[in-house]
């Protein structure tokens, strides 16, 4: 049978472009530890059982031509959020009076719909549930059909389209009608479509730069030996990914409440779908220097396919015997290929590919436990803002305090990485993707908690009392400095430091290769399930219930963080093993070896 390699030229030409862009960092040729070629990992020398055990572990350089689609994000990241960042105000809060561009000035509170908090709060939970669902059709369209690459192109188009509808609903002598509402809403679903299609694709984009995959010892110029762990590196890669994401949101919220406040909402619209034209223009002429995964075909059904397979006869009356079938230790090895006396047709894959699927699958299951995660995080896109509306601000917009999320995080990333990350591995503490995110939901608890108290203070100093947020109050905030939010923002942005950088680097690195945009659209899709469970405490969102809305969701996000750790804490004793799987095969053209011998 004709190799691979011989049947796709293409594969050959992005090897010797790897062995250039990764030099042997390992000049050992005699050790017989030396991996085998393969293009990626020629010459470098695998770690024994008891140095794995043994020897510190540390991350591989970042490829340069990752900071490259880094800077797609951070333009994308830009338009994006600095758009949702007015978003609140636009509808929650009236035409100042006198005005046709929604801007309240230094001293006012700017607005243009009029709406109450409840449907502020409900259409910004739907732009989220929106925005998060359609990457499952923008990753399936980039395995099937498009290719990662091409359908980043798709999804920018499609937002374009999307935010010159939202600059239409904001102009003079639209903003003032009743239908501005409706050419608004317009605007947030073919923005969600488009940034749907992005965001399924570049975050697996940017990780397939790196292309180890194998654990490797080198010797650093101190003498000491180490491994190099692909698994460090590729949450190093979004760890960085993450600090371009939040460069582009800190600088697009700060400039957009600020051209809201002053100028008006059409301005806060257009500027960033002009810096949105950055993406397109960067991905075109960097087009060559990026490691581009072709289509595959339809492997979803495949997978699917193979899972029916592995659960015939394993179905019982009694859910208890059901459940322990479905997940006993020969669940997969039953459906390899190499196990069948009879290959079936449909099984163009080898038995590795099996089990990246099975490992694809855990990591899917540990999404589930996301939405209540996401529950935390989505507040401070609305509640937090309406609740910053109801101190004294000073002068400052009523949203320019949600900066601070990002501003922390560009902080907090880079002392991650320096310090905080490496001094954990000196002191022998294995702080693994699951601890991570279980310290993720907990730390967004945390965040609720400290709201919960803030609301409690606003109920009890505002001269509304527990009407706070009422429109008479508007202009008679609490007298307490809206800083005292600090401590939300500051605590959700350490969250997502634990929980969603650490989301995105599973959903990579246990996903199977020619799945990987997919996994990811159901790792972002969390984030919409979280905002379908915001809408479940819409009823909590108006006085005098909003302490009962942040208690609620610090109560459920404990409650989920412990339960998360004592249901996984024993795949978490798995991670190598899972993350040293061998690239399974699958390709229409491939024969299972049990087959190849017959033949």
């Amino acid at each position: 049978m004709a190799s691979l390699q011989a049947a796709r030229p293409e594969v050959a030409h992005r090897e010797d472009a790897l062995k250039n862009e990764y030099p042997l960092e390992t000049g050992d040729s005699s050790n017989d530890n030396l991996y085998e070629s393969d293009g990626i990992h020629d010459g470098l020398e695998s770690p024994t059982k008891e140095e794995k055990i043994t020897l510190r572990r540390v991350s591989d350089k970042i490829p340069w031509n990752a900071y490259l689609i880094a800077l797609v994000e951070m333009a994308e990241r830009f338009s994006y959020y600095g758009s949702v960042i007015v978003f609140t105000n636009f509808i929650q809060h009236p035409l100042p009076p006198g005005s046709r561009t929604g801007a309240g000035g230094a001293n006012g509170q700017s607005g243009a719909l009029g709406r109450d908090q409840q449907t502020s709060t409900g259409l910004n939970t739907f732009y989220q549930f929106w925005a998060y669902t359609t990457p499952l059709l923008g990753g399936y369209v980039a395995d099937t059909y498009l290719g990662r690459f091409n359908t980043l192109y798709v999804g920018i188009a499609i937002a374009m389209v999307g935010h010159i509808i939202l600059i239409i609903s904001a102009i003079p002598g639209v903003i003032e009608k009743s239908s501005a509402i409706g050419v608004f809403v317009l605007g947030m679903i073919i923005t969600g479509l488009g940034t749907g299609f992005f965001k399924a694709n570049i975050s697996p984009l940017i990780a397939e730069q790196y292309r180890r995959t194998k654990l490797f010892v080198i010797t650093e110029p101190s003498g000491e030996r180490v491994i190099v762990d692909p698994a460090q590196t590729v949450a190093r890669v979004y760890m960085y990914f993450y600090l371009f994401t939040n460069i582009g949101s800190l600088v697009g919220q700060i400039g957009m409440t600020y051209a809201e406040k002053y100028v008006g909402f059409w301005l806060s619209f257009t500027l960033p779908t002009f810096v949105f034209m950055a993406c397109p223009a960067i991905l075109f002429f960097s087009r060559h220097k990026y490691i581009r995964s072709p289509p595959t075909g339809s492997v979803l059904a495949t997978a699917l396919r193979l899972w029916i397979f592995a659960s015939r006869g394993r179905w019982s009356l009694n859910p208890v015997r059901t459940y322990n079938n479905l997940t006993s230790d020969d669940f997969w090895e039953n459906a390899k290929p190499s196990h069948q006396r009879e290959v079936q047709n449909w099984m163009t894959f080898d038995d590795a590919w099996v089990d990246e699927v099975r490992r694809g699958l855990k990591a899917c299951s540990v999404f589930t436990w996301y939405p209540v995660f996401w529950l935390c995080y989505g507040q401070i896109n609305h509640n937090l803002t309406s609740q910053a509306a109801t101190l004294s601000t000073h002068g400052l917009p009523n949203d320019v305090l949600s900066n601070l999320n990002p501003f922390t995080l560009i902080i907090a990333i880079p002392i991650c990485d320096w310090f905080v990350y490496p001094a954990l591995r000196r002191w022998g503490i294995n702080f693994t993707a699951l601890k991570k995110m279980t310290g993720g939901f907990l730390t967004g608890a945390a965040a609720m908690v400290w709201a919960a108290v803030v609301q409690y203070y606003i109920y009890e100093t505002s001269p509304c009392g527990y009407a706070a947020n009422s429109k008479a109050c508007y202009n008679t905030p609490s007298p307490l400095n809206v800083w005292i939010q600090t401590g939300s923002y500051v605590l959700i942005a350490l969250s997502e430091i634990l929980g969603s950088i650490t989301g995105l680097e599973y959903a990579y690195m246990k996903a199977p290769k020619n799945m990987r945009s997919l996994v990811m659209s159901i790792f972002l899709f969390t984030s919409a399930l979280g905002a379908a469970l915001s809408q479940a405490f819409l009823p909590l969102v108006v006085d005098p219930f909003l302490i009962w809305n942040y208690g609620s969701a610090a109560i459920i996000a404990t409650v989920t963080g412990i339960g998360f750790w004592l249901f996984f804490r024993k795949l978490d004793a798995q991670e190598d093993e899972l993350n040293s799987l061998a690239t399974g095969t699958m390709c229409k053209d491939f024969i299972p070896q049990g087959q190849l011998e017959k033949a």
